[in-house]
């Protein structure tokens, strides 16, 4: 018997569609390589510490919320152990030896920006209304007026620095609105507004973490497949789409098994997808050019400090840290040094007060570690041991000149490099982000959900946005393939 759908990879993308689908009747099937589902909502532990990979907080989870509400459909999102972060400074963006906070509410967001920039208030309120524009492309009327989401063609075609610098004259404020631009792999001459506006919109409506761990999404979301009659197969690595009379007619496994299936869904990488596909004619090799082509954003490297019990005060907001006059990452300035990062401590039920595990992320590209780009997890040898024992002593450094010391409260440190991302989450290039969107020519970055070949489809943060809330958007834009748009939208928008 063949399944509906076989969906490859369980990250966000892949689960979210296995649920709809498997809830709207399909037999639904989903295959990962690895023994840990999720993707970048994987969890791990070490030392009886959890580790959460890729997603450290997210946005839009209050009621009546475009996250909630999509979370809420899925069936989900009352399962979930969440923590709303400080609503007064969610983040808080260190820049020429100045704080300044980000809060919750589009108005609070104004005002504490205002205090201590008061000549740009009306300005401050042009920009966030261009924040809420963008939003308000995939917002809860959208869906129930039956459509996934608006057009917004200009605001990809749209610099990310360049509005954010037309809209705001202090030059220190400009910089500081673009201070979270890690959070998109955001780069200076590329990124679009569009991006900046989705991701930063969603925070300032509401931010939340998770709370131990966030392979909690994951585990939920296979249950509502599992529950539905679906199936979920970890160990389950793909080495083929087999390809017979121009129609994808199953997967192959590693372990020799064949899985027969009306219909392919692909959650990892394009290039990728089109590696393990069998040669068709209705895939041209103009389009595996453009594919092969197309540049990923920078990878992550990850530190996690294990902190000594009751030493550290847990912090309920994220902290950026920038060291250079431009708070935009550039790979040509500044590949190789700690020029900015993230800090981010996860949450955990046990104890709300002192902090267990302190996440430190700062961006880096593939090139950084392409002397290991031919090894495997825990086989990379003494030097790239050393090389991460060097690049943890710089960032905590970094950190440290920040005024922010962990010295003598630190029990064990972790570090993970984009080879990890490649090799746990089937990222190409390590890349964090997924596929670069330039504003100067987005459309070249897009990667339709169908494909030439009738029954292959794409999802993933790859396609159009990425984070929790994009992904989830892309997710639906899949299944909207197979159950049409205007009856999705409609079902989830009027949940």
């Amino acid at each position: 018997m063949a399944y509906d759908v076989l969906i490859i990879g369980s990250g966000l993308g892949g689960l979210e569609c296995g649920a709809v689908l498997s809830r709207e009747g399909f037999n639904v099937c989903v295959v990962e390589k690895n023994d840990n589902f999720g993707g970048c909502f994987q969890t791990y532990t070490r030392r009886g510490h959890l580790f959460d990979t890729g997603i450290h907080y997210v946005g839009s989870l209050d009621d009546g919320q475009i996250t909630n509400q999509y979370f809420r459909y899925l069936g989900i999102m009352d399962k979930l152990k969440i923590r709303r972060l400080n609503p007064d400074a969610f983040d808080q963006i260190h820049y020429h030896g100045k704080k300044y906070s980000f809060a919750m509410g589009h108005k609070q967001f104004v005002d504490t920006l205002a205090q201590q920039f008061p000549a740009e208030r009306e300005n401050l309120k042009r920009y966030v209304a261009r924040l809420q524009s963008v939003g308000n492309l995939i917002n809860i009327d959208t869906l129930k007026s039956g459509k996934l989401a608006t057009e917004g063609m200009k605001y990809f075609c749209t610099s990310a620095a360049g509005l954010i610098e037309s809209t705001i004259s202090d030059k220190v404020l400009q910089n500081v609105l673009a201070g979270s631009a890690l959070l998109y792999g955001g780069v200076r001459n590329i990124s679009t507004f569009y991006t900046h506006a989705m991701i930063n919109n969603s925070y300032i409506e509401s931010a939340y973490r998770f709370v131990d761990g966030t392979i909690q999404v994951s585990h939920e979301l296979i249950n509502v497949i599992r529950t539905n009659g679906g199936t979920v197969l970890d160990n389950s690595e793909v080495t083929r789409i087999v390809v017979e009379n121009e129609k994808a007619k199953g997967v192959k496994l590693a372990n020799g098994e064949f899985i027969e299936a009306k219909n392919i869904i692909s959650n990892v990488h394009p290039r990728r997808t089109l590696e393990l596909m069998d040669k068709c004619r209705r895939i041209k090799n103009a389009y595996l050019t453009r594919i092969n082509s197309l540049q990923n954003s920078y990878g992550i490297f990850s530190i996690y400090l294990i902190i000594k019990p009751k030493t550290v005060r847990y912090n309920n907001f994220n902290t950026y840290l920038h060291g250079n006059n431009s708070v935009w990452y550039d790979r040509q300035n500044y590949a190789g040094h700690t020029t900015n990062c993230l800090i981010s401590m996860q949450a955990h039920s046990s104890d709300s007060e002192w902090a267990d595990v302190i996440n430190i992320l700062q961006p880096m590209y593939m090139s950084e570690v392409e002397e290991w780009a031919d090894t495997t997890p825990e086989h990379r040898g003494e030097r790239y041991r050393l090389f991460k024992e060097a690049k943890v002593r710089q960032t905590l450094q970094f950190v440290e000149n920040h005024g922010i010391s962990f010295d003598g409260n630190i029990e064990a440190v972790y570090a993970t490099s984009p080879l990890s991302y490649r090799d746990f989450t089937a990222t190409t290039d390590g890349s964090a982000y997924g596929i670069i969107k330039d504003y100067k020519c987005p459309q070249i970055g897009f990667v339709s959900t169908r494909t030439k070949l009738g029954n292959l489809y794409m999802t993933g943060q790859n396609l159009n946005v990425h984070g929790a809330l994009g992904v989830t958007l892309t997710a639906m834009l899949t299944c909207a393939e197979f159950l049409g748009e205007e009856y999705l939208a409609k079902k989830v928008g009027n949940f």
